[in-house]
């Protein structure tokens, strides 16, 4: 291709919509589980293909990183969240902190191959100033992008007076400063960039890249009153009888994840040890929750309605993701964020979810929402690295469902292919480690990805290997703030084709496969560069 934008008809190639959410856990959506309203999102699914064995890295910014350029984020400059980065690993090369250039991204291959390109939401891929990597730099030629990874929902934290831990919240239009409405709601804001960008395209022949990163469900949980009020009562049985409502709604939706023996629900307390207050305010907060969910699937109803009004959503490929997996840290109760929180944030039963309100859901409530899986967010277990996600669009087969292995590097790969572009790097450029996995969301094959190929993770020193049926995981130490009593600081091995919630720990019972494993993750660790503290 020439890369000359408008030499080929839009028509002859799909356009794009990729639509990642923050923090969401696996059975959230309707229509894998969950009990929030996502018609939206539920039309799309039966559209298309849900893609229930898709993972990700185990935080949000390494996600992206592999997202945009079908890289292990450590080849890439985001070896781990630049907000948790150690003094081990900083200077180190893998570690800077942002998109380095080693790789190209999809949005770059995509505009020089003719392409118009925008995204609207979370960027999260240069977080610190001078902000190294902006999306505009990084290929979109339409941008408005929030720099970090969280924010107040309601653009209350945009000065010195008002910033939470991590600073004042940041934003660019096309890499200009800009500000937040103050007021808007993120959701609803995110949404109305991209579909301002889309109706700006106008009569542009060239097909669309379209990027929308909500930053919901990512505390502080806020949203809509109007929203929460539909949620009233809805969770006032607690996380451990969700977890079963949950489980039994997959079964009957056919999900292959709701006949799996889920992982246990560890630390925090029972909900019958719970205070009655307590319970209020722990039910409000899913209820806030809840209502981010549905706000989200307005807010991708009307982009649709958008792209249906400028003719272009019959030939538009939509992916849907989460980050992650769902966030069980407590921030109420975690430094610094605590002493924080205590002194700034309005956290009364009736506040929650308000603009001055800051809430988390807490370690019991992700469990929930990650069953059957082990854990959660931050964590290589699957609970952590195992998300939601669904591809619907021209060619994808109509409700259906892949179990095949999927990986988020598999993202920018397979975009190319159905573009018909060479995936070959551009010169100077690293390969893509992912591969294209147009097939496998078609229906042509039941997998893509080799039985015996190795799958790796590291992420804050937590770690974990995949090799056909089994899978290794190594909890950092940090696990204990959580529950002293999960095993920390050692490998346990899984037989995840039989007991995907990494329920029975089979370390000692098959020590050679897992020294199989163990070595399959040193050698991952040389390729890409990561960093292993002495003892580690």
């Amino acid at each position: 291709m020439s890369g000359i934008p408008g030499d080929e008809p839009s028509d002859k190639r799909p356009d794009f919509l990729v639509i990642v959410v923050d923090d969401m856990g696996w059975s959230d959506l309707a229509c894998f589980g969950g009990e929030a309203d996502t018609p939206n999102l539920d039309a799309l699914v039966a559209r298309g293909t849900r893609l229930t064995n898709f993972h990700t890295s185990p935080l949000c910014s390494t996600t992206r990183a592999m997202l945009m350029t079908g890289c292990d984020h450590h080849e890439v400059g985001m070896g781990t969240m630049v907000e948790i980065r150690t003094p081990e690993q900083t200077g180190k090369p893998g570690y800077e902190g942002y998109l380095t250039d080693r790789a190209a991204t999809i949005a770059e291959r995509l505009r020089d191959a003719g392409y118009r390109t925008m995204m609207a939401g979370k960027w999260h891929l240069g977080a610190e100033a001078p902000f190294r990597s902006m999306p505009r730099a990084r290929g979109f030629e339409h941008s408005w992008a929030l720099m970090q990874g969280e924010h107040n929902h309601y653009g209350a934290d945009q000065t010195p007076e008002t910033a939470s831990t991590h600073g004042e919240s940041r934003y660019r239009c096309n890499d200009e400063p800009v500000l937040f409405p103050l007021g808007a709601y993120s959701t609803d804001f995110f949404a109305d960039r991209l579909i301002d960008f889309v109706e700006t395209a106008g009569d542009d022949t060239r097909p669309l890249f379209s990027y929308l990163a909500f930053t919901t469900p990512h505390s502080p949980l806020h949203a809509p009153e109007e929203l929460v009020e539909k949620y009233r009562g809805l969770y006032d049985d607690g996380p451990e009888a969700l977890r079963m409502k949950r489980l039994a709604r997959m079964r009957a939706l056919g999900l292959a994840a709701g006949s799996m023996r889920p992982a246990e629900i560890r630390g925090g307390t029972p909900w019958e040890a719970i205070a009655p207050e307590q319970k209020l305010i722990e039910a409000r907060k899913m209820e806030v929750y809840a209502a981010m969910i549905h706000s989200m699937d307005r807010a991708v109803g009307r982009v649709t309605a958008a792209l249906e009004k400028s003719g272009r959503l019959d030939n538009t490929v939509i992916l849907f993701m989460s980050d992650n997996g769902p966030s069980g840290t407590l921030r109420e109760a975690t430094p610094p964020w605590r002493d924080w929180i205590a002194a700034n944030a309005d956290n009364r039963l009736a506040n929650i979810g308000r603009a001055s309100s800051y809430t988390s859901i807490g370690p019991r409530w992700a469990q929930a929402q990650s069953a059957p899986f082990f854990l959660f967010k931050r964590y290589t277990s699957e609970g952590g690295v195992r998300t939601c996600a669904f591809a619907c669009g021209p060619g994808i087969p109509a409700r259906s469902e892949s179990q095949g292995f999927l990986h988020v590097m598999d993202v920018a790969p397979t975009l190319l292919d159905l573009a018909g572009i060479d995936p070959a790097p551009p010169a100077g450029k690293w390969p893509m480690r992912g591969m294209s996995v147009a097939g496998q969301i078609k229906g042509e094959c039941d997998e893509v990805h080799a039985a015996d190929e190795r799958i790796a993770w590291e992420l804050a020193y937590g770690r974990g290997v995949k090799k056909g049926d089994w899978k290794a995981i190594f909890l950092p130490a940090v696990i204990h703030n959580i529950a002293p009593d999960l095993p920390a600081k050692r490998w346990l091995l899984f037989n995840i084709a039989i007991d995907a919630g990494e329920t029975t720990d089979l370390a000692a019972a098959e020590p050679h496969k897992l020294q199989e494993l163990v070595d399959e993750w040193f050698a991952y660790a040389r390729e890409v560069g990561v960093v292993v503290p002495e003892g580690m």
